[in-house]
């Protein structure tokens, strides 16, 4: 009966010993991926590369380079085992870099096959190259070695002071799906000697349709959401022949919207960004510890930045990208009916939208 039991038990350890077998992942042998990009090819094909850190001690080189002419994402994949001797795996991916003529065509199919896989994470960063993706990322720039670690650390920085938006995967998936919003992802550019941020690109659906600048980010992201963080350099004119430059620093901003309904399937949209900050530079001849001009200045703040938000805004309409989300709150304030039979595509461009600028300067540190 022992004989019997130990039999078993021998027999039961081996099947657990088998199964770990098919799922053992040697660290030395994955080609574990952390940056890819996506370009456009000849007859609707992709250019597809992918940037894989190579951890031998021994080597030379910090990455290994992997680039393919396929009809899919997944196809290429299978390219991809071809040519090197790792097993390449998607688990460890960061950002996802799409070349600009390939998001002009639309990106939804792209987005649709990203998301099945289950071993990419929905917060991989989503980018736009203004140019090729897989020359940007097949570069080396000087100190960086590793081109796509160095885009994902310079989007997290600007990210994190709000002047550009943080764009995921499931970010850019959530709006692409939402009927109310519009998708919104950075813009990254070969400048010579270095990458830098160009702006934002503004989607309708999946299809990039317009860009605005670096400079006013900051400007789209206060109208677009409310922040807890950024800063903002602005020119307000000539005095004595000498430009006047504040710069608004550490900024706080609420965003409301408000949906008045005009009749006959008109709209006028509200929107009010309340903004707190300090004058961490200002070249004017204000005293700011006077409050008279300390309040003269808030004005002349608020005027510029409401004035270069209802530009934007009015891009926006003119391209029929809705990126502020406009349609959700118009939406909000719908039945379910009402909305669906309402063609927000072509109400968009002809709603009166208004953005007003409250500034309240919380410190101006030791100017006098």
């Amino acid at each position: 009966m022992h004989r019997r039991l130990a039999v078993v038990v021998q027999l039961f350890l081996l099947m657990l010993l088998t199964g770990c077998k098919t799922d053992e992942r040697i660290l030395e042998k994955l080609g574990m991926v952390q940056t890819a990009s996506y370009d456009l090819a000849e007859n609707n094909k992709l250019q597809i590369s992918s940037c894989i850190p190579v951890i031998d001690p021994n080597s030379n080189v910090g990455r290994e380079l992997l680039t393919t002419i396929a009809g899919s994402i997944k196809e290429a994949r299978i390219e991809f085992s071809r040519e090197t001797d790792l097993k390449v795996v998607s688990g460890q991916l960061r950002n996802v870099l799409f070349g600009l003529e390939l998001a002009k065509i639309g990106l939804g199919d792209y987005i649709d096959t990203l998301l099945r896989d289950p071993s990419i994470a929905l917060g991989v960063k989503f980018t736009v190259i203004d140019g090729n993706a897989g020359e940007i990322l097949g570069k080396e720039f000087k100190t960086h070695t590793d081109t796509g670690r160095y885009i994902n650390h310079m989007l997290e920085k600007e990210a994190a002071g709000n002047n550009i938006p943080s764009t995921t995967l499931y970010e850019f998936s959530r709006d692409y799906n939402d009927d109310g919003i519009d998708p919104v992802a950075p813009i990254v550019k070969d400048d010579g000697d270095k990458a830098v941020i160009d702006g934002i690109a503004l989607f309708q659906e999946d299809r990039y349709k317009m860009k605005i600048s670096a400079q006013d980010g900051i400007i789209f992201g206060l109208f677009r959401d409310n922040l807890r963080q950024g800063e903002v350099a602005l020119h307000l004119g000539e005095q004595d022949g000498k430009p006047v430059v504040v710069m608004f620093s550490s900024l706080m901003n609420s965003r409301k919207v408000k949906v008045h309904h005009l009749g006959d399937g008109r709209f006028k949209v509200d929107i009010l960004a309340s903004i707190q900050g300090s004058v961490l530079e200002y070249t004017g001849y204000q005293h700011l510890n006077i409050s008279k001009m300390r309040e003269q200045l808030e004005r002349q703040i608020a005027d510029r930045i409401t004035a270069k938000a209802e530009e934007l805004v009015q891009q926006m309409q003119q391209h029929n990208v809705d990126s502020l989300g406009i349609g959700v709150h118009v939406r909000n304030s719908l039945t379910y009916k009402e909305w669906k039979g309402l063609h927000w595509r072509d109400v968009y461009p002809q709603v009166e939208i208004e953005c007003h600028t409250k500034v309240t300067i919380k410190d101006y540190g030791k100017y006098m």
